[in-house]
């Protein structure tokens, strides 16, 4: 009898999150774009090796490209594969939706921030927010609405006992 086949441990799971970017943007739309990679990146985020904070998506040709990211190869990586970790990785959406974006981002002054990256069955997304820049009052603003958010669910756990 054949044993069932162990779940993948990775599917449908976070690889990795950019906590700056809601931090220094306002995020108005949230599009799940997939990724083309080769297999060494896999393996790479298979293993949790990766960095996008300073990442970003631009349009090049009418098509969009996924700069900065980085994904350091393993060391058990092939011997015979160059390795780039931080190449230019192209975001995989329809034609629609990045007719879209490209509108947004030449007529409105957006920019496209990755918010995410995980795991969905064996492929790999991409959550790229549509977004503006926030000026330093905007984040003092909620900075104090956080804090202040905190504090009231401290004093409401210390009425409730």
């Amino acid at each position: 009898m054949a044993k069932p086949k162990d779940k993948d441990k990775h599917a449908g799971g976070t690889i990795a999150l950019n906590k700056r970017a809601r931090h220094e943007y306002h995020i108005d739309q949230r599009y799940e774009a997939g990724i083309e990679l080769q297999g060494w990146e896999v393996k790479s985020l298979r293993a949790g090796r990766i960095n996008f904070g300073d990442s970003y998506a631009m349009v090049i040709k009418g098509e969009l490209f996924l700069v900065g990211t980085s994904i350091p190869p393993l060391i058990s990586a092939s011997t015979h594969v160059v390795a780039n970790d931080r190449r230019t990785r192209k975001l995989l959406l329809h034609r629609s939706e990045i007719d879209q974006l490209i509108g947004s981002i030449e007529r409105k002054g957006y920019t496209l921030i990755p918010m995410a990256m995980y795991w969905k069955g064996n492929k790999v997304k991409v959550d790229v927010g549509l977004a503006k820049g926030k000026q330093a009052h905007d984040k003092r603003d909620a900075e104090k609405e956080r804090d202040w958010q905190r504090e009231k669910q401290r004093t409401m756990r210390a009425h409730n006992r």
